[in-house]
């Protein structure tokens, strides 16, 4: 784990798990549970959630070790969340881009 990296320690599903991500990554998860009024580990459980659904969805019957990692890594499918769904950032925004 690089410098650029902060380290976060949860529990999900009873389960304590770490999560490395970009502190960008982090502030970005952080405003979205914001906006839909949840916990920043509750948002994580439900990205969290979701993988595992579409692991299972996806993975073959005899592949049980990525069914049980859903297939995707948490922290990708939290910066994927991040980037899908987080406001943008406060502070001063830039002029709008103009239309050609």
């Amino acid at each position: 784990m690089g410098p650029h990296l902060e380290k976060r320690s949860l529990s999900l599903a009873g389960h304590r798990t770490s999560v490395a991500l970009e502190p960008a990554f982090w502030a970005a998860l952080e405003r979205l549970a914001a906006a839909r009024g949840l916990s920043l580990v509750a948002l994580v459980a439900e990205v969290d959630a979701a993988r595992a659904e579409a692991g299972a969805a996806e993975a073959a019957p005899t592949s049980a070790v990525k069914v049980a990692a859903g297939g995707v890594p948490l922290a990708s499918a939290l910066r994927v969340a991040a980037l899908r769904g987080a406001p943008p950032p406060p502070g001063p925004a830039g002029p709008a881009p103009q239309a050609s």
